[in-house]
């Protein structure tokens, strides 16, 4: 049963061009392309066509004539096949490198009978008994878990996400599982709330029925959120943040006059849901917009200790009271030159107005959006994960030098909090 909790614990995504769930059939691993997926806003100029105005409100309308930056996208496949599991710095980042866990991977299917039969499929990733003739370190398809060190901290995120982080995860003495068919979209709308509640369905149900053939492998009471983009922003909504709708429409209404004024390809992918607010209230429910003080409901479980957000989004939906609202550890990696999920009105934003004293940034200098699709930055978030997970989740506390100021300021092109162009 969902549970919307007001009380909790105390303590992204425009990509450049639609990025499409793609399944494995051997071992379930998604991966971001283009392809047939519905046309996002790099297909719209592509394609020169306008974005239909009938649902905005009247002062983004002429969002239609602009489109964002082109941006290349892989668009094979097997285009994250060359992301190694190994950082060309192991020394620099000592986490990027695999744990001592095999891993293996099974799949799971549910129904949320409160939400009309909702399908949920979910890809799980775990420590595994290693096989004598694996040929390679890839997961291995319903391996025997490894009990020698349960139960495992579960995270969770969408299956994109877990195809880059979960295996790595894994291999440190985790249970990662990935929501499927969860992706990017055109714009913001009913996915802002389906996301969230799906990750609390899932929750809810590995926490209350052991996974078949992974009884007493997970430990649901330790569990955390990451995601990257607009998986970052389902993390972030599972922190304790609370919507501010009164900010959001605001926010809105003076896009176009904020000096400088974000673009207006970017104004309408936040904004594009305002002709339909009231559609989109309606589809929230009660539960979750009820309240006293004009701040939805946090969608989330005081189960979750910790949540790591990657070129995240949310900032106009939550605004600043939402965001103080936020009342457990939450890392933010924030790209410096990411003009997708951007890094000003994005990153900077969320992290500044966190009401967790908790809060940490961690800023990749020079970098855009799409460094998910660089092996060098990847291997150093799978050591952050790693690292932060593993201190609030597993208490490594040895494990929080690893992303501490001293640690981060070792690298040129990193910086702990704002990062500020000399």
């Amino acid at each position: 049963m969902l549970k919307i909790h007001s009380m909790c614990l105390p303590g992204c995504v425009l990509f450049a061009a639609v990025l499409f769930l793609s399944s494995c059939a051997a071992t379930s691993v998604e991966v971001w392309r283009t392809s047939t997926a519905p046309a996002g806003p790099t297909q719209i100029r592509e394609q020169e066509t306008a974005i239909p105005t009938s649902t905005l409100p009247s002062m983004i309308t002429s969002v239609a004539t602009e489109t964002p930056p082109s941006t290349i996208i892989p668009t094979t496949p097997d285009a994250l096949t060359t992301v190694p599991q190994v950082s060309p710095e192991p020394f620099l980042f000592p986490l990027s490198e695999p744990g001592p866990y095999q891993v293996g991977m099974r799949a799971y299917e549910y129904e949320d009978m409160e939400r009309d039969a909702h399908h949920i499929g979910i890809a799980v990733w775990y420590p595994a008994l290693e096989l004598e003739d694996s040929a390679d370190s890839r997961p291995i398809p319903d391996a025997e878990p490894d009990a020698s060190g349960a139960p495992y901290p579960l995270l969770i995120s969408s299956s994109k996400v877990g195809g880059i982080f979960a295996a790595h995860l894994a291999s440190h003495g985790f249970v990662v599982a990935g929501i499927r068919g969860q992706d990017s979209a055109d714009s913001w709308g009913m996915w802002l709330i389906d996301y969230p509640l799906d990750i609390l369905f899932v929750l809810e149900q590995i926490a209350s029925t052991p996974l078949e053939g992974l009884e007493g492998v997970i430990n649901a009471d330790q569990a955390g959120v990451l995601g990257y983009s607009f998986d970052g922003y389902n993390s972030l909504a599972l922190s304790g943040a609370r919507v501010d709708p009164k900010f959001y429409l605001a926010r809105c209404t003076e896009a176009q006059a904020m000096d400088p004024a974000p673009a207006l390809w970017w104004i309408y992918y936040i904004c594009g849901m305002v002709g339909e607010w009231e559609e989109f209230v309606a589809h929230a429910g009660e539960a979750i917009t009820g309240s006293d003080d004009g701040l939805w409901q946090p969608m989330t479980d005081e189960r979750i200790r910790a949540v790591m957000s990657m070129a995240p989004e949310g900032a106009w939906l939550f605004g600043e009271r939402g965001l103080a609202a936020v009342n457990r550890p939450t890392l933010i990696i924030g790209a410096t030159k990411d003009t997708i999920n951007i890094y000003d009105l994005e990153a900077v934003y969320i992290f500044e107005h966190l009401g967790t004293p908790d809060r940490r940034m961690i800023s990749f200098v020079g970098e855009g959006h799409m460094m998910i699709y660089d092996a060098d930055q990847v291997a150093r978030m799978k050591h952050f994960a790693t690292a932060y997970f593993g201190y609030y989740l597993q208490g490594r506390k040895d494990w929080a030098e690893y992303f501490s100021e001293e640690f981060v300021d070792q690298q040129d092109d990193l910086a702990l909090g704002v990062y500020v162009e000399k």
